[in-house]
Order: structure tokens, then sequence, then C-alpha cells
């Protein structure tokens, strides 16, 4: 799996002109599934946002994690994230699982962080969405659950 982490002091998403999901202080992560990805992928991933230190602490330091300081996700399925552009001027998406699998991880996924008592607001998956943000620092990471364990 791969995402991308962007600490937000806000974030929205919307389907045919409808709100489907907003926050405000936490992070916007586009996630996007990739063929061989499992529950473990998923299982890392929650762990990484909801622990990594990417909010600043009293001196300006990122030092804080996203329960720290109590923010919630706005969790965006994106199958783009794993396009391939290395070829020609067309992505190749051969790498991103296919629907249904990518669907019941991306689900799975936001289950389990709200299990962990992460406030979660959610894309439609496989939809056109908008997604709005205003990025915090800016302060974007990318992480893969297959490269960062290896």
């Amino acid at each position: 799996m791969k995402a991308v982490l962007q600490r937000v002091t806000s974030a929205s998403v919307e389907v045919e002109g409808k709100s489907v999901g907003q926050i405000q202080s936490g992070l916007l992560v586009l996630l996007g599934v990739a063929k061989g990805d499992s529950e473990s992928d998923g299982r890392y991933l929650v762990e990484k946002i909801r622990t990594l230190r990417v909010f600043s602490d009293e001196q300006g330091k990122m030092n804080r994690s996203l329960v720290e300081v109590g923010g919630s996700v706005l969790l965006v399925s994106q199958f783009t994230l794993l396009g391939r552009t290395s070829n020609g001027r067309r992505p190749s998406f051969d790498e991103a699982a296919p629907p249904n699998e990518a669907k019941r991880l991306y689900e799975q996924v936001a289950m389990d962080l709200r299990a962990q008592g992460t406030i979660v607001e959610t894309g439609v998956f496989a939809a056109h969405m908008r997604v709005a943000l205003l990025n915090d620092g800016p302060v974007t990471f990318v992480v893969n659950s297959r490269e960062d364990r290896s």
C-alpha cells in the first residue's frame, strides 16, 4: 500500500456536489492499494498514520503524533498512486489491486483506524471526487508499506 499523508488544518471531499466527508486538524490520507497487498500492509499503515510524529510541539518541532494532538483522518482512495509513468505518456495502472480487493483493504484501514479511537471520514471508493485541503506547513509524506518494511 502506498499512502500520501498531508498534515491539514482542514480537508473535505465531495461527490456529485455533495460533501461526503470533512475534518478539521489532522491528516488527509490518500491511499492506493497494490496487487499483493494484505491486511498486514493495512495494519502497518494504520500504525504509521496514528503514530508518525508530524505535528508540532510547543517549540515548533515535529514531535507529536496524530494521537497526541487528537487529530482526525480524511481517508480517500486513490489508485493513481500506483500509476507508473516510466513508459510513454499514458500512466500504467498494472500494479494497482483489482477494485474489489482494493475496496476491501481500504475499508479495513478505515475500520482499524476507528477501532483504535481515531475519528475517520472517508471519500466514496471509485467515485469521481473533489478533494479540498488547507495543507498545514506544508507537511507531506509518502509511506509505502512494502518499501518501508524491507
